[in-house]
């Protein structure tokens, strides 16, 4: 009964920490939010992109692979490919704003793309899976596979249930923004993420 309670209290703590890192404006945030404005479920597709990322990921941490990350050719590396990525991403989310009639399956399709890109591009991301994020997989194996598995799933579920809200939420309330409002968001939406993939270059070159 014990250690039924005690499970219970890490996945309260695995919920209250995964929202306070999927609610920090960053990368993901910015690409959930100009993709939002095509297609009201982006959110989720973005959360599968991303997850597609994650969960190798937490398996490779939960089988002793966690120092890999922690290398700092590793983030580095990450850091200055990543850059490239965030870019690329945010000139060509720009580009794309300018087409007009763009195809749902398209905008869907790319939603998916995006949440692996801005996953895969971040070198905080993979930061935080080395510090934070190993240590609550090994509190989770204390409980076995299966609480590994349950804490795996809790704390994917807490990114696709904020991606999904704030995707709903942009593509909701578009109808109330006038167009200079929509200019601004998209604007806000490129300067995080060419501002992110500048840091993330200089950083990796940093000694």
């Amino acid at each position: 009964m014990e250690a039924v309670t005690d499970f219970y209290l890490f996945l309260l703590s695995v919920i209250f920490i995964s929202l306070s890192g999927v609610m920090a404006p960053g990368p993901l945030f910015a690409v959930t939010i100009a993709k939002g404005f095509k297609d009201k479920i982006a959110g989720v597709l973005i959360s599968f992109g991303h997850g597609a990322i994650e969960f190798p990921l937490m398996f490779l941490i939960y089988f002793g692979f966690s120092q890999l990350l922690a290398s700092s050719v590793a983030q580095k590396t990450v850091g200055f490919v990543g850059g490239l990525i965030m870019i690329y991403m945010s000139i060509r989310m720009i580009k794309a704003e300018k087409k007009t009639g763009g195809e749902r399956e398209d905008s869907r399709h790319g939603s998916f793309i995006a949440g692996v890109l801005a996953t895969v591009a971040n070198p905080y991301f993979i930061l935080w899976w080395a510090t934070i994020g190993a240590a609550l997989v090994i509190n989770a194996s204390i409980f076995g596979f299966a609480g590994f598995l349950i804490f795996a799933i809790t704390h994917w579920s807490c990114d696709l249930l904020w991606n999904t809200f704030v995707s709903l939420a942009v593509f909701k309330s578009k109808r109330f923004l006038t167009k200079k409002v929509h200019y601004i968001i998209f604007g806000f939406c490129f300067v995080v993420l060419m501002g992110f993939g500048i840091w993330f270059i200089i950083s990796s070159l940093v000694p």
